[in-house]
């Protein structure tokens, strides 16, 4: 094989392995191995996909009345639109996932404990990045969820094998609460046309929670 086809190859290879390996942590949450590869496939997809759901005009630059002579001429200052989008991929999917982790597979007091933590360091962690929205790195939200689903299973507040849902809820909705919703005045000043909540860096860090929580199972 000429090596330059191999270099080409290379990076299709990694991303295969990449996708399996996704799939099958999914699939260590209770989907089925189809409906792992589906929803991880419908996650990565959804990300291209931003549903509306605010639109604000906000003011980009002042005009002031101009003296010419003894007349004024007024300048009406320049506004743009701001809109506020729901991420199908980062925010939509992961969440209705996670409501069915909560409502089938995991305890409500020790995963509600686990979501709180991971919202206080998403929170701290988050920072608006004007042309961007909220940035965060991608490692910190899903390695904070596994450490509290653990520390739950070593208190007893959650029985052995539940830390991978709980994770994966914690890690979820903490990180979209934590660094999105708390940031939301935040990100209405960042003056860009648009904002997407659970895109940006936000999907990298709800995509590798699903990835590491099924680990802990």
């Amino acid at each position: 094989m000429p090596f330059f086809l191999l270099v080409l190859l290379i990076p299709l290879l990694l991303m295969l392995l990449f996708y399996n390996v996704a799939a099958f942590s999914f699939a260590r949450l209770g989907l089925s191995p189809d409906g792992a590869f589906l929803f991880l496939t419908a996650c990565v997809l959804g990300s291209l996909i931003n549903i509306p759901l605010s639109r604000r005009r906000m003011v980009t630059r002042e005009r002031k009345a101009k003296p010419f002579f003894f007349l004024f001429f007024y300048y009406p200052p320049a506004v743009q639109e701001q809109m506020i989008c729901l991420n199908v991929g980062g925010a939509g999917l992961p969440a209705l996932f996670s409501l069915y982790l909560l409502i089938a597979r995991v305890p409500l007091k020790p995963t509600l404990i686990a979501m709180l933590l991971v919202t206080i360091v998403a929170k701290l962690m988050a920072r608006p990045q004007p042309g961007v929205g909220i940035v965060m790195p991608a490692f910190i939200p899903p390695l904070v969820a596994a450490a509290a689903a653990l520390l739950m299973e070593i208190t007893g507040l959650a029985l052995p094998g539940q830390a991978a849902p709980i994770a994966y809820v914690a890690g979820t909705i903490g990180t979209l609460v934590g660094a999105d919703l708390l940031n939301w005045r935040a990100i209405q000043n960042l003056g860009t046309q648009m904002v997407s909540i659970g895109g940006a860096g936000v999907f990298d860090g709800i995509f590798l929670v699903g990835i590491i929580a099924a680990f802990l199972g």
